[in-house]
Formats: C-alpha cells, structure tokens, sequence
C-alpha cells in the first residue's frame, strides 16, 4: 500500500457514538459492535501513525439552533431532537482514544450532513497532500460511511471501507453494504488485512 498517497478518513468519532453515555450510542442495536469498532479501529491507527499516511477526522458539529438541519428527518432528525453534536457539548468532543494521537489526527471540520466532501474542504486538503486512496472507517455503515464514500468516488479517489471499523444499525444492514452495496464502488477489507498491506515509513 502506497501509505505517502492513502488517507484514513475517521467519521463520527465522537462520544455521542462511541461513550458508554452518548446519545446516539443506542442507534446501533448489537451492544458490543461499538466497542469493537473502536478496537478495531485503535488497532489500525496505532500502526498508520507510524507511517506517512494521513489520518483525518471528519466530525460532525452542530450550531446549537442547528439551522443545518432545518428540514432534517431520519437520524438527522433524531440527532436534531436529542441534541446530539451540538457545538459545545461533550457529546461533540472527540472520544479520548482518538485525541490521544495528538496533531497526528488533522481535523477537517464543516460536516453537517452525511457526506464529508459536503460543506467542508476536505477534497481540497486531500489534494494538496496528494492523497488518492482513502480508508474509511466510523459510523453509520449505511448513512455516512456509504455517502462520503460514494462522493470519494465520484471525485476520482480509490475508496476502501473498513469492514470491521465502521458499523450499521443492525447486523443484516451492515452485511448488505459491505456484502452487497460497497464492492460496486469500492474495496472492502478489514483492519488486519490493510495491516499486513502498510509497509511503515517514518512520518516526515
């Protein structure tokens, strides 16, 4: 793997996902899928970081009025009816785990919606790193995952999804993407195959 011009895109690391308490944590029905998702995903970054691949984070931050998603519906809606990310509240704070990785994690905010391409200037900080493979991993398989990675697509980046990093609302839902949906337009492997893929370079 070509780690100089590959990205992970993180989405929705964030404690209204991913804390015991969050919000939304409930939106996924198997009580355990969260958790793994995050060692999983932990276990990929702690060897990405040692290489020249960028890792960024694309959170979804709310004004408190969330004039965003003024005609929201679905989980927009219910993220707008529980207060979910709302700027300033803890639940819109990056999860500890991922905060540990300090200014090795860049933070391309802006993200209202489903598409992390969508009012924000990721396209633009990808290209000027030169970046044309992306991984993508976080919540929802079915919502942000599949949007932004279809939006990648669309711009011309190759897109792998990392199975075993991003979860659906219920299991039949994420073995229909990753099964089904993704292999139309992107890779999809799990973190122990990309592992076996990077070859560590020391970060420049």
């Amino acid at each position: 793997m070509d780690t100089k011009h590959t990205g992970i895109i993180l989405v929705g690391y964030q404690n209204d996902y991913f804390a015991k308490d969050g919000i939304l944590r409930g939106v996924v029905e198997e009580v355990n899928r969260v958790d793994n998702v995050l060692a999983s995903t932990i276990e990929l970054l702690n060897l990405a970081a040692k290489t020249d691949m960028a890792i960024i984070s694309t959170p979804i931050i709310l004004t408190p009025d969330y004039r965003g998603l003024a005609e929201s519906v679905g989980i927009l809606g219910t993220i707008k009816e529980s207060g979910a990310f709302k700027a300033g509240s803890p639940g819109a704070e990056t999860i500890p785990e991922i905060q540990a990785f300090g200014d090795r994690i860049l933070y391309v905010n802006g993200k209202q919606g489903f598409n992390g391409f969508s009012n924000t200037q990721l396209d633009t900080v990808l290209n000027e790193r030169g970046i044309r493979h992306l991984l993508l991993a976080g919540m929802i398989t079915s919502l942000c995952i599949d949007s932004t990675g279809r939006a990648a697509y669309e711009r011309g980046y190759r897109v792998t999804i990392l199975s075993d990093c991003v979860s659906a609302r219920t299991p039949s839902e994420q073995d229909f993407y990753c099964q089904s949906i993704f292999p139309l337009y992107a890779d999809v492997m799990d973190n122990k195959q990309v592992m076996e893929e990077l070859t560590p370079s020391p970060v420049a």
